[in-house]
């Protein structure tokens, strides 16, 4: 399956200013495969070395980090002759061999012609608590498939090349918005864990992804108890069981989990974070850039890793959204919210990777913008909702305490075309945020 990332990595092997790269991604979105297929087609030679899998393979690193001398190991460990230029070396899950991770600052400076990529699944954690070579390395972020690429991957290629995008935006005809939207659904079912598209591509069913998700979800699960130290093991058990119900919705952190002390439930909430298995929404007053610089620590939203992972944990009946004349309303418009929001993170974000919204907490006229889109330095509010210019009460406010700003989007599920009331611009909610 084609993945957008497939052409940020021949730009990459292209590049005169190339230096190692780290995939940064949760678990099961496509990493491995991405990277091997990438190998296997580019380069004459194309070694992996698996420091999850093949516990062996750490002594290399174990003393002398020489480049030099860590090419003349690698070759004899996988019995294969590395020629600079022609040889991509992938370390795949590099957080299980720290001083693996810390080689690539070497490679850099001795060996910049050899092609190096590393990928792991928590890799955050061990970013986070070792002394890392800044500057020496470049990133590429992957997420679960986004449904431009779901639509590729379902053969669906020229209803793909037919997405509107936000930046150069044309509209699409009623037929074709009603074959996008017959796609859509699928894709809010299936989401975009690349194993649960693939099951669901080859067989045509959806109780196949349905499987896929809870062999997922299960193994997410799981995963958790290598944390035990870090955290109370119960409390990532209910966060990783609670947060895709409160997708959608301003939360504060002493709801999420009554029973428990509000350090512990922050101390989850970063392990999740950090595992890539959500992503916190920060609020921001958007009176300028950048929008981290003045958010709250009181109120947050909380997005799920995956479309289809949050509709399976939340009991979301497939019917629902197969009968649904506006996807909107399916789940508290929950999961239009997610799908939203899951694009967003994927094309970068609000800004630096991060997502953020708008909130304003006042006893007669509270307020709530979804998403808060950044695009050459100006601040864009983003409501993902059907209904007139006339309802929107938090993005007519968000505008009018925001003089500077000069439009708004509604990303609504019913609109084919791209509609301007006032400051209001609507537009599908399948828009690509490129």
């Amino acid at each position: 399956m084609k993945r957008n990332i497939d052409t940020n990595l021949v730009e990459w092997k292209k590049s005169e200013f190339r230096k190692p790269l780290i995939i940064r991604g949760a678990r099961q979105v496509g990493k491995t495969y991405s990277v091997c297929r990438f190998g296997e087609k580019y380069f004459e030679t194309f070694i992996k070395l698996d420091f999850e899998r093949d516990r062996t393979s750490h002594r290399i690193f174990q003393e002398d980090l020489s480049a030099e001398k860590l090419v003349l190991e690698i070759e004899v460990h996988s019995n294969t002759r590395i020629d600079p230029g022609k040889t991509l070396l992938f370390f795949d899950e590099i957080q299980e061999c720290e001083r693996a991770l810390l080689s690539l600052r070497y490679f850099y400076e001795e060996i910049p012609e050899l092609h190096i990529i590393a990928a792991g699944s928590m890799l955050e954690f061990t970013l986070g608590s070792i002394s890392f070579p800044v500057g020496r390395t470049s990133f590429e972020w992957m997420r679960p498939m986004t449904f431009y690429e779901f639509l590729n991957a379902s053969d669906k290629k020229i209803l793909a090349d037919n997405l509107p995008c936000i930046s150069n935006f044309r509209p699409v005809s009623d037929t074709i918005h009603f074959k996008i939207i017959e796609q859509l659904k699928l894709y809010l079912l299936t989401g975009g864990m690349p194993e649960a598209v693939k099951r669901y591509s080859l067989t045509g069913s959806l109780t196949q992804s349905f499987t896929v998700h809870e062999e997922i979800y299960q193994s997410y699960l799981q995963s958790l108890g290598k944390y035990k130290t870090r955290a109370d093991i119960d409390s990532l058990d209910h966060l990783m069981r609670s947060l895709p119900s409160h997708v959608g919705s301003q939360i504060k952190y002493t709801r999420l989990d009554p029973e428990r002390r509000i350090e512990k439930t922050k101390t989850s909430l970063q392990i999740l974070e950090r595992a890539l298995l959500l992503h916190i929404v920060k609020s921001s007053d958007a009176t300028g850039l950048p929008l981290n610089a003045n958010v709250s620590s009181k109120v947050m939203k909380p997005l799920f890793l995956d479309v289809g992972l949050m509709q399976y944990n939340c009991g979301i009946q497939p019917s629902d959204i197969l009968k649904a004349k506006d996807l909107s309303n399916v789940y508290r418009g929950a999961l239009a919210e997610q799908f939203a929001g899951q694009e967003l993170l994927a094309a970068g974000g609000s800004e630096n990777f991060k997502l953020f919204y708008w909130s304003r907490a006042m006893k007669s006229s509270s307020a709530e913008v979804d998403y808060l889109y950044v695009k050459n330095s100006r601040i864009f509010p983003i409501e993902v909702k059907s209904g007139p210019a006339g309802k929107l009460k938090s993005l007519h406010l968000f505008i009018k305490e925001h003089p500077n700003v000069e439009k708004g989007y509604v990303m609504s599920p019913m609109v084919f075309e791209r509609q301007e009331v006032d400051k209001f611009v609507f537009i599908p909610v399948y828009t690509r945020f490129v």
